[in-house]
């Protein structure tokens, strides 16, 4: 009896211990039948660090509009309430308007950013107009589909109308901003990982400078490493945005239904909105933040100078000049009269001239150049000047509008959008038409895939890029993430869409020089959409560098992307497994990953990706895509990408 019993109890032993070998190997539990995962993520938290007007604001005083029945109380929406900005634009102009010179509100409203997930879920909630407004909704719902606690996901909204500076002289932001992350770590237990998303790029790199007056310098980086794992740099405007510009001149909407003209008036009140001009990368200021460190012994000054290369070469970098613009005969307070001049003119009486046309590149906008010079035919540039000189050129911790370097942080994955046709330069002339509708786009040049072409389709002489932007940010800006990578670089283009991995294309140990682009020899199917992974993890010791580029991903949606989602997530679960294999998630395969992802294949009547996915019919399913659902048995889904 005990010879039968010895060899049963040593085989029950050994399944113990290989069970419990192969639960702490896959560090993942699948519930429901299949539908998610929930990882070891007790430890990371994510903090979202929101784009331009991507944060709720909310009034923060008792304003009586006359002539409607909707006024502002405290905590009412103010950014984005549809209803009172189509019946009662001029109070909530008010409760939107800040004082272009020193920053502060409307003296009758003023309004304050929302806290919390909320402010930056959905914009303008509402069954219409949520789905409209909806940012990190989606992104927020993939972290619960996907196991994240509860309290792992913070936001950090801003006031995006505020210039860095006046974040921190009147919000205190980047103190909480460092509270939040050590936070974090207490509450976790370990560090976090940062999306930003557009402006919130810029608003990190602030943080980044600010910090570095707050810690001393020699526990600076250990700061870094101990709160902060991965940096996601979404769509980030690293050199400016072009359309800057022509919110400045001509003012846009981004589809809201007021006027240019009032959107423009509102855009230039913004501190913030000088802060995506676009600049040179050949322009840069000294480290000012030494001067902390070396009083008396530091004998430089915070100066704006320029390279060699800006002089010998043209458009700064850019693939063309900025601006191009008609400057009008008459000067001064002719040039802007008010609306009852216009009408009390005899136009007919005034002496014709003709126009000067004038072009400005990217240093010349960001410097002041440009504004200076059409100072006498607008009055707006007086309160741009003020800005740039005091809130940007004259910033005590950091020039905004030069080239930033990369970060001394573990891992940056810096995921852009390429490929969609995106504005690059403008021209203007006068309107005819009193401010702030005194300048009009008579010609508009765009980048698209690799060629320069103007708004009636004619093709133009320029520095195109190997791609183009995401819609909104030109392609030289968003890529100059690449000049972080090193001079061995790693390239796979893979498509967008599940794949079996016989459409990728993978080019080790790509040379590259500093400061270029690096253009992968690789071919491409017009109809496939692909994502192209720029990856090293071999230059700087013990830290990683990853660009991403998805085709037509647009600027606005990318954070609502699941192909964006899906890498991500891959990456991260890669991250924290004990047994993954190398250093960045592998590209050879791609499978589904929720049943969302699970379709219907008509040609083969079945669910595709049969291995993954099957039909399980649940009441309520109105198409036969519905009910594909990944099979309860797929416990080793995600074992491929070690």
């Amino acid at each position: 009896m005990r010879e039968v019993r010895k060899p049963l109890l040593v085989s029950l032993f050994l399944n113990l211990i290989v069970t419990c070998f192969i639960l702490e190997t896959l560090h993942i539990s699948f519930v429901n039948g299949g539908e998610g995962f929930s990882g070891d993520y007790s430890k990371l938290s994510g903090i979202i660090i929101p784009g331009y007007a991507s944060t709720q604001l909310r009034a923060w005083s008792i304003l009586d509009c006359p002539y409607s029945p909707l006024d502002f109380n405290p905590l009412d929406s103010v950014w984005l309430d549809t209803t009172k900005l189509l019946s009662a634009v001029n109070c909530w102009l008010k409760c939107m308007l800040l004082d272009p010179y020193n920053q502060t509100d409307h003296p009758e409203c003023k309004s304050r950013p929302d806290s919390g997930l909320s402010a930056i879920t959905e914009i303008d909630p509402g069954y219409i107009t949520g789905p409209l407004s909806s940012v990190w909704k989606e992104w927020v719902k993939w972290c619960i589909q996907f196991g994240v606690e509860a309290n792992a996901i913070l936001a950090a909204p801003y006031d995006w109308r505020l210039s860095a500076s006046m974040l921190e002289e009147r919000d205190l932001y980047f103190h909480k901003l460092k509270l939040t992350f050590e936070t974090a770590l207490r509450l976790r237990g370990g560090p976090s990982v940062v999306f930003a998303h557009s402006l919130g790029n810029n608003v990190f790199r602030y943080f980044l400078e600010w910090l570095k007056l707050e810690i001393a310098p020699k526990k600076y980086v250990q700061w870094l490493d101990d709160h902060i794992h991965a940096y996601f740099a979404v769509g980030s405007p690293f050199l400016g945005s072009s359309q800057t510009v022509k919110g400045a001149l001509s003012g846009e909407t981004f589809g809201l239904p007021i006027s240019e003209g009032t959107v423009r008036l509102l855009f230039n009140s913004f501190g913030s909105s000088v802060w995506m001009m676009p600049f040179s990368k050949y322009c840069r200021t000294d480290n000012v933040y030494w001067k902390h460190f070396f009083e008396g012994r530091y004998t430089g000054n915070h100066k704006y100078h320029c390279d060699d290369m800006e002089f010998r070469f043209n458009y700064s970098g850019w693939p063309t000049n900025i601006v191009n613009i008609e400057i009008p005969s008459t000067r001064g307070i002719d040039a802007y009269p008010s609306i009852t001049e216009v009408a009390q003119q005899n136009l007919s009486s005034r002496e014709c001239g003709l126009p000067t046309q004038l072009s400005f590149s990217a240093r010349e906008v960001s410097d002041g150049t440009f504004f200076r010079a059409i100072k006498d035919y607008d009055p707006d540039t007086e309160k741009l000047l003020y800005q740039l000189e005091k809130l940007y050129h004259d910033d005590a911790v950091l020039n905004p509008l030069t080239p930033w370097d990369r970060p001394p942080l573990k891992n940056i994955f810096c995921i852009y959008g390429i490929d969609s046709k995106t504005e690059v330069g403008y021209y203007f002339a006068p309107s005819g038409k009193p401010y702030p509708d005194n300048w009009i786009i008579t010609d508009i040049i765009y980048e698209n895939e690799g060629a320069l072409f103007s708004r009636s389709g004619n093709l133009v002489n320029g520095n195109p890029g190997a791609s183009s932007g995401d819609e909104t940010v030109p392609y030289n800006s968003l890529s100059w993430c690449k000049t972080w990578l090193g001079s061995k670089v790693n390239i796979t283009r893979a498509p967008q869409s599940e794949h079996d991995g016989s459409d990728v294309q993978v080019d080790l140990n790509v040379e590259h020089h500093h400061n270029a682009d690096i253009v992968p020899n690789m071919t491409r199917d017009p109809r496939v959409k692909y994502i192209t992974y720029y990856e090293d993890s071999e230059s700087l010791p013990e830290r990683r560098t990853a660009i991403w580029e998805i085709d037509k991903a647009s600027h606005r949606n990318i954070v609502r992307s699941p192909v964006l989602m899906r890498e991500l997530w891959l990456q991260m679960w890669h991250d924290i497994h004990p047994d993954a294999k190398s250093k960045f998630v592998t590209k050879a395969k791609r499978g589904p990953l929720r049943n969302e992802d699970c379709y219907w294949d008509y040609g083969k009547a079945r669910c595709a990706w049969s291995e993954h996915c099957e039909y399980r019919y649940v009441f309520g399913d109105v198409h036969l895509g519905q009910s594909c659902r990944l099979k309860s048995s797929s416990a080793d889904l995600l074992l491929r990408y070690l």
